[in-house]
């Protein structure tokens, strides 16, 4: 329960996102098709906000890493919420997908 907190406040140490792609952990943009074609992460996935309830291109197991991106990181909170009320566990929000690439180094 500690952890939990410390994260809400958080305090929690940033997560490896190159650990978890290594793990076979997607990165799912979550913007626009015409935002995504502006720029994107290599091998990244587009799935819009709109689309993700629907959409048959998030992994079927709620285990395995997902990160979301977006252009400024309001709308891949909202993936990240929604992802994890499906049941999804491992959902972390990379924020911007410019600065999510910066840390990825790809």
């Amino acid at each position: 329960m500690f952890d939990k907190l410390k994260e809400l406040m958080g305090f929690a140490p940033a997560p490896d996102y190159n650990q978890m792609l290594k793990e076979g952990g997607v990165i799912v943009d979550v913007r626009t098709k015409a935002e995504y074609a502006g720029g994107h992460i290599k091998g990244s996935k587009n799935i819009p906000l709109s689309n993700l309830n629907t959409s048959p291109g998030i992994p079927k197991d709620k285990n395995k890493p997902i990160i979301t991106c977006c252009a400024s990181g309001m709308r891949s909170a909202s993936a990240k919420s929604l992802l994890k009320s499906r049941g999804y566990t491992n959902v972390y929000n990379g924020g911007s997908w410019t600065g999510l690439n910066s840390k990825i180094g790809r």
